[in-house]
């Protein structure tokens, strides 16, 4: 007997059989098919139809669909059928939705196409290798940015869930086909100041760390929506005049090299003159920025009124401030001491306590670099 006559004895005793057991029947077929199959690495070669009310949304989905789009994918449904599979993962009980919540929402509440199909839906199953919950997530992101669109705060929740699971900026770029600066942005929005409470400035300022962790600039400066909160005045960062400034580029100016950066940073804090304009200009023009910096008691606020500096006076961004160490100690304490005096006129115009030398001494606060 060859496959086409099993095939027609198969196809008439499932014809046989009530609804719910052909439905098994025919799910059960395909599995065994699949893994018979050349591409059954495929999610797509399996699928199965399977109780829509056993198949539970997800916790995380940022995709927002707009009523008009919504009526749509009913239409689309009602007049052309599921064409798609909707991309599920075996949870403890039934099903996830990894990909396809609106289709599922369609087949549960419009009772037009819940009839038509007697209450099933079609799924593929993820691989058995990323059922994790990160992978879950990155999954339903990749699946969810070429369509429809993401509820912002949603989706800063889940960048935050990802990076308190220790993914670094790298790494959610890479899985939720994101750049870095995008990472930035859906941080600030949530806060992630707890995330990096046992940080100082300083630290997260090392050269080192931000080529070999790959978690930029910012990583203790985060910021929540714009507010203050215990003396301490937030803005986001589209209102940061820094940054507008340069101040977070990674790469040197066009028509400039590292060393070029550098040496004009030794230049302008070795300019006692240069460098008090420069910085008369930050405390009076750059008011978003200095007050989100300035008003941060555990950052190195010395080092970041240099460090601006730099970006005010020529577009240079804060990765070069190496530049710093090229001065001698007598020229750092003085460029420090500036520093010092264009921090207590804000502070001062600001209403807020001065610092004197020493307590700069005792704090992050010891100098520019």
């Amino acid at each position: 007997m060859d496959y086409q006559e099993t095939l027609a004895e198969l196809i008439e005793s499932i014809g046989a059989l009530d609804e719910s057991d052909k439905v098994k029947a025919i799910n059960d077929i395909r599995r065994t098919v699949h893994e018979a199959s050349p591409f059954r690495s495929e999610p797509v070669d399996c699928i199965e139809w399977v109780p829509v009310d056993s198949v539970a949304a997800n916790d995380y989905n940022p995709n927002a669909v707009a009523p008009p789009e919504m009526e749509l994918l009913r239409r689309s449904i009602d007049h052309d059928g599921y064409t798609q599979p909707v991309v599920t993962w075996h949870a403890d009980e039934g099903r996830e939705v990894i990909d396809g919540f609106h289709r599922t929402r369609v087949c549960k509440e419009c009772d037009d196409v819940r009839n038509r199909v007697n209450g099933y839906l079609p799924v593929v199953t993820i691989r058995s290798d990323c059922e994790d919950r990160n992978d879950r997530i990155a999954a339903t992101i990749r699946h969810n940015r070429a369509r429809g669109e993401h509820k912002v705060e949603a989706m800063s929740d889940i960048v935050v869930e990802l990076k308190r699971r220790n993914w670094t900026d790298k790494r959610v770029a890479k899985e939720l086909g994101m750049d870095e600066d995008e990472i930035l942005r859906l941080c600030q929005i949530t806060g992630l100041e707890d995330l990096f409470a046992d940080q100082d400035f300083s630290h997260a300022w090392d050269i080192g760390d931000t080529e070999e962790s790959g978690d930029g600039f910012l990583d203790d400066e985060f910021t929540l929506e714009a507010e203050s909160v215990g003396g301490r005045v937030y803005h986001t960062w589209d209102k940061w005049e820094c940054h507008k400034a340069g101040f977070y580029a990674g790469h040197p100016p066009k028509g400039m090299t590292k060393d070029e950066c550098e040496s004009k940073y030794a230049e302008l804090l070795a300019d006692s003159d240069a460098f008090a304009a420069a910085l008369e200009g930050i405390i009076s023009t750059w008011k978003n920025s200095c007050e989100h910096y300035l008003t941060n008691e555990k950052m190195n606020r010395i080092a970041w009124l240099g460090q601006a500096a730099l970006a005010y006076a020529h577009g240079i961004p804060a990765c070069f401030r190496g530049g710093y160490n090229r001065l001698t100690p007598t020229q750092q304490e003085k460029a420090d001491g500036v520093a010092l005096v264009y921090l207590n006129k804000w502070l001062a115009k600001s209403g807020k306590a001065q610092l004197d030398s020493s307590t700069v001494k005792s704090k992050t606060e010891a100098n520019i670099y």
